[in-house]
């Protein structure tokens, strides 16, 4: 008998073991049919899931660290770059005047003016400007003088040997009615100073 054959009312299904060959066959492959796909719907679905989450974190982690191992091959020279700053840094921090060289710096900022052949007709300094770890020191200058002489002027306090820097120029006659080559000069010079840890902490 094969299934085409079989009529379902001549099954008794409080006796499966009397079906023929062909009924008992099928049941079996639809139950197991149905077993496996109940497994695969509350086991193995999780299961793929899970799988597919950790291939994925895998290749994070292989990225990671690929990007560790070429850090770890550069170490030596990063440290080198690292100490290499450091050295430029103590050296800028050397360039920063103290709290007694500032007097002195201005004395050199306005003698550097007067030898450029300046007049200067304003030199004030204002009050510091208390910033990360060093102060600012703006100074208010107003001189009278040549082109030629305004750059030997800017030219002398950059070779100060302490970090003067120069802002805000303005530059126009010195007189409106006036025939002569003489310009006036308006800036304001900033040098900075390192605070000692007293003032940071005080900061």
């Amino acid at each position: 008998m094969n299934l085409s054959e079989l009529n379902l009312n001549d099954l008794d299904f409080s006796n499966i073991t009397d079906w023929p060959v062909a009924a008992r066959t099928f049941v079996i492959i639809l139950i197991a049919a149905a077993v496996l796909g109940l497994g695969y719907w509350f086991d193995i679905k999780d299961q793929q899931l899970r799988f597919d989450q950790a291939q994925s974190k895998e290749n994070e982690l292989k990225a990671e660290l690929e990007t560790k191992a070429r850090k770890a091959a550069n170490l030596e020279a990063y440290e080198e770059q690292l100490e290499e700053m450091r050295q430029s840094f103590g050296a800028m921090l050397r360039q920063l005047p103290n709290k007694t060289e500032v007097a002195d710096l201005l004395v050199d900022v306005s003698q550097t003016g007067l030898a450029s052949g300046l007049e200067f007709d304003l030199f004030k300094p204002q009050g510091e400007i208390p910033r990360e770890f060093y102060a600012e020191l703006p100074i208010s200058i107003k001189v009278r003088g040549t082109y030629h002489e305004f750059g030997t002027f800017v030219s002398g306090v950059a070779a100060l040997p302490r970090i003067v820097t120069v802002h805000d120029i303005t530059i126009q006659p010195a007189a409106k009615d006036a025939v002569s080559d003489e310009l006036s000069m308006e800036l304001t010079a900033k040098t900075y100073r390192y605070l000692d840890e007293g003032e940071e902490a005080a900061k």
